[in-house]
């Protein structure tokens, strides 16, 4: 392995922070979307994220975002990625983000599930199954919940994208329970039929529909990689990995060495800072999910803007902390515009922002014809090519 132009490397990905619709919006029937416009639109320009700005957020924009003016002189390196996933779901945009674009849509169910699925998940847990449609997660709990409570049933629904969510309350089927039958559903949805991206517990607790809160105990069971990415490249070279958040749900536990579960975004922020401290050479990636799945699918734009200043100060303690060989770069996997139609992810461009101490300049990179231009970059700094996909803005990092 060569001498690496960074000893460690820090991925984050805002989740669901898009910038912007894509140029094949149309396709998802997303135009018009833009998660960081109409987060700032909805704030009035009183959005403050002066760290998030002094590293170019406005700057990569064509328009700004309403309280975030562009800055003369960010202080990183800063542009925009586009997505070439068939999808617009997290695990689209992690795959591909390390060199494993998703070319074929896996299935989605805007009519609800087979019923030969369903039977099989109810033949397995020996509990009926209620709901079987899209919906948003926090409606359709308020809905169903009182009755999964009494009856222990199954709440089972979808969304826009692949995935097949199981809600239960956690003092009527044990967490451990729930787990397994959502292993089981697995098994039941890798192809050739019915291919679903994941399988996701949903586990809430509460008293009544008018105090259901989902919690942090919620775990994806992902399909498992199709291929080799660039995690498995990195680990294979001995490079340290570190996965905080849902990363190690996303990559089913392939290439990673030390695994953090998140309990929130600030949770997953003091789990950057504890890996910050710590001497290694590698590559940690992060995801913070709180921006989508508490306010992006809940079409919440304030709550939306909240996450980000909070994030905003805790990425204050990270830059202070970076050292002149350690390179942070954040992105996000998709859009969920808080102020768009629907309640699903929006097919966006996904910020890039690229940072070092040890930088004497800064400037645009541009706009990245695919996510895996993140990954092609953490190999080439470890002297590796992987899949061939995407290309390397290391040298451009001066």
């Amino acid at each position: 392995m060569k001498t690496a132009k960074y000893k460690r490397i820090f991925g984050i990905v805002m989740d669901s922070v898009g910038t912007g619709e894509a140029p094949d919006a149309a396709k998802f029937d997303d135009v018009g979307s833009d998660t960081l416009g109409h987060v700032g639109e909805a704030y009035q320009g009183k959005l403050a994220i002066p760290n998030l700005q002094k590293l170019g957020i406005s700057n990569l924009r064509q328009t700004p975002i309403q309280g975030v003016d562009k800055v003369t002189s960010p202080i990183d390196y800063y542009g925009k990625m586009q997505e070439t996933s068939a999808g617009k779901d997290s695990m689209d945009g992690h795959w591909e983000m390390m060199g494993l674009p998703v070319q074929k849509p896996l299935d989605t169910f805007p009519n609800g599930f087979p019923a030969e699925i369903l039977q099989k998940i109810e033949a397995f847990s020996g509990r009926k199954v209620i709901g079987n449609r899209p919906e948003s997660g926090t409606k359709i709990i308020a809905e169903l919940g009182e009755q999964q409570m009494k009856t222990g049933d199954l709440i089972i629904y979808t969304s826009g994208d692949s995935v097949l969510q199981i809600a239960a309350h956690e003092d009527v089927i044990p967490l451990q329970e729930l787990y397994k039958i959502c292993e089981y559903a697995r098994t039941l949805v890798n192809g050739p039929d019915y291919t679903i991206g994941r399988i996701i517990a949903r586990p809430y607790v509460g008293p009544d529909k008018d105090h259901f809160t989902r919690t942090a105990n919620r775990h994806d069971f992902t399909l498992e990689p199709t291929g080799t990415t660039d995690l498995d490249y990195l680990q294979k070279a001995g490079v340290h990995t570190v996965g905080i958040g849902k990363i190690n749900d996303i990559f089913s536990g392939h290439g990673i060495d030390e695994g953090y579960h998140n309990e929130s975004n600030m949770d997953g922020m003091d789990h950057v800072d504890h890996v910050m401290a710590e001497d290694f050479t590698g590559f940690c990636f992060t995801n913070l999910v709180d921006f989508d799945a508490m306010y992006g699918h809940r079409r919440n734009p304030i709550g939306f803007g909240e996450a980000l200043m909070d994030f905003d100060k805790r990425l204050g303690t990270v830059l202070e902390n970076l050292k002149d060989d350690d390179l942070l770069l954040i992105t996000a996997d998709h859009g969920n515009d808080p102020g768009f139609k629907g309640s699903d992810h929006t097919r966006e461009l996904v910020p890039l922002l690229a940072y070092s101490p040890s930088m004497t300049t800064s400037g645009s990179l541009g706009v990245r014809q695919t996510f895996a231009d993140f990954g092609a970059t953490v190999l080439d700094n470890f002297g590796m090519t992987g899949n061939s996909v995407g290309s390397s803005f290391l040298t451009d990092l001066k």
